[in-house]
């Protein structure tokens, strides 16, 4: 079975309650990286990764520019940077314009770990007021990766999961109390089989 190497995630309006579920849910042991882009304000300052860090077994941060990617880290993208992924693996960030009326962007993240991982990235686009995250949720797939997106109906905000299940029709629809489990036993290679695709 196919062995992932990064989560990445994107999530907007509702981000903190969904974050605040899943990030502390993974166990201490779980070992890929998980790079979250979560729609803050310009002027924002690092209470998201602070909050979330406090609650989790895993190490919670804001990601910084030229910073190596680490299994079992945690990391945010910082209000008003476009959060990439280079080719030796370490984050860029970026001022370069909105995409989506948004900067950090989740289809940059997203389209970067396609481009860097190939077929080793799972992407999760959680709830959200916009459609931010389509494309790039649709590259991971073209590429291999593995699509996921939050059920509408346990979203704060149902117009982004909506928009990604029309664009890029996921692997898999998961309700929010579901997708850490999921990701606990796919990264212990052993995907549950009590979700069903979709379901």
């Amino acid at each position: 079975m196919k062995k992932y190497e990064v989560v990445v995630v994107g999530v907007s309006a509702g981000g903190l309650g969904a974050i605040s579920l899943i990030i502390p849910s993974l166990p201490a042991e779980f070992s890929l990286p998980v790079i979250i882009v979560q729609h803050l304000h310009e002027s924002s300052d690092d209470f998201l990764a602070g909050y979330i860090d406090a609650k989790s077994n895993l190490r919670v941060k804001e990601a910084m520019d030229k910073e190596p990617i680490l299994p079992g880290n945690v990391y945010i993208a910082p209000a008003n940077y476009h959060l990439l992924i280079e080719d030796d693996r370490a984050f860029c960030l970026s001022t370069e314009d909105r995409v989506n009326w948004s900067r950090p962007s989740i289809d940059l993240l997203f389209e970067s770990a396609a481009d860097v991982y190939g077929d080793k990235v799972i992407g999760l686009i959680l709830t959200g007021a916009n459609d931010d995250g389509c494309t790039g949720l649709k590259k991971i797939k073209e590429f291999g990766g593995l699509s996921i997106v939050q059920d509408p109906e346990t979203a704060q905000s149902d117009c982004m999961p909506r928009a990604a299940i029309k664009a890029v029709k996921p692997d898999y629809v998961l309700k929010l109390e579901q997708i850490a489990p999921f990701l606990e036993n796919l990264v212990k290679n052993n995907p549950s089989e009590r979700l069903n695709k979709n379901d």
